[in-house]
């Protein structure tokens, strides 16, 4: 059975290789990836290379809500798959880590600090945009 860390690997690696699917640095991950699952066996490298362009494949091929609900079941599959290569293979886990690391960085790209200051009065409303400082004022200026 996977320890809390290892299936929280497996699912944020799960839901990594699914959305690095459709970013234009793919062929890197998928050749790392295959190799990850393959272990050094040229036969599972091979499978596993399959596996992954064929799931690329269906969600490139597919449009809006049909993409969406494919994608969700691959990263549920993918997540399975991961979970159980961390089982058998625990010494996959810094290895796996790195490449949802990278993945990461380049899909969701540098983080950016977003700072926000309100000041309001009376009916005053405040859309949150981003993530970051927020400092509110509410009333009026110089109460």
């Amino acid at each position: 059975m996977l320890g809390e860390a290892a299936a929280e690997l497996a699912s944020v690696g799960g839901t990594a290789l699914v959305t690095a699917m459709i970013t234009d640095g793919w062929e890197s991950f998928k050749d790392r990836f295959a190799r990850l699952l393959g272990r050094g066996d040229a036969r599972e490298t091979e499978v596993a290379t399959t596996r992954l362009e064929e799931c690329r494949e269906l969600l490139a091929s597919l449009p809006g809500p049909d993409r969406q609900r494919a994608r969700t079941e691959q990263e549920v599959a993918w997540r399975i798959r991961l979970g159980d290569l961390l089982e058998r293979e625990p010494g996959a886990e810094h290895e796996l880590r790195g490449l949802v690391l990278e993945m990461q960085a380049q899909v969701l790209g540098p983080a950016v600090q977003v700072e926000q200051h309100v000041t309001g009065s009376d009916r005053a409303q405040q859309a949150v945009q981003g993530q970051g400082i927020q400092v509110n004022t509410f009333g009026g200026q110089g109460e």
